[in-house]
């Protein structure tokens, strides 16, 4: 059976434009990409978890805010690993730049013995669509078109 997640994209308007928070993943494995490396804050849940209740915590647990406004369902998605993403974009605003994320252990570097945390999520932006574009995993790409779809087209 596929892992699945859920999460939240949250956007704001900038003006006839939109803007969208994406989040970087923390740790070694992360630290030196950028384009093509930024997700929604999500995560992952179990059958008999309502996910938009996950989506919701998960989206407090890496920025330290919670979820305010109206959530609007999305298609799901499949990543490239084959992972379910369940998501839900809400109109809002958050200071990027204040977030506090929760963190995971794990031994590094490798073979050393040493433990080590790290941030799920060692930050925070908003961009326009066209460097979200360009930011976000390419696998999440279809989410991104969706919201232009849902706010921008109203469909």
């Amino acid at each position: 059976m596929a892992k699945t997640s859920a999460g939240v994209l949250l956007y704001r308007r900038a003006g006839e434009s939109l803007e969208v928070l994406l989040v970087h993943p923390g740790g070694p494995f992360w630290a030196k990409k950028d384009d093509g490396a930024w997700s929604i804050p999500k995560g992952e849940f179990a059958g008999g978890q309502d996910p938009v209740e996950v989506a919701k915590r998960e989206f407090e647990e890496e920025t330290g805010f919670p979820i305010k406004g109206k959530l609007e369902a999305l298609e799901p998605i499949r990543q490239a690993g084959g992972k379910i993403v369940y998501a839900w974009v809400s109109e809002g605003e958050i200071n990027a730049s204040a977030i506090r994320s929760n963190t995971f252990s794990m031994e590094w570097p490798p073979h050393s013995g040493k433990t080590r945390e790290f941030p799920e999520v060692d930050r925070a932006s908003w961009f326009d669509l066209e460097t979200a574009h360009r930011k976000f995993l390419k696998s999440q790409l279809p989410l991104l078109e969706q919201l232009k779809k849902k706010i921008l087209e109203g469909a």
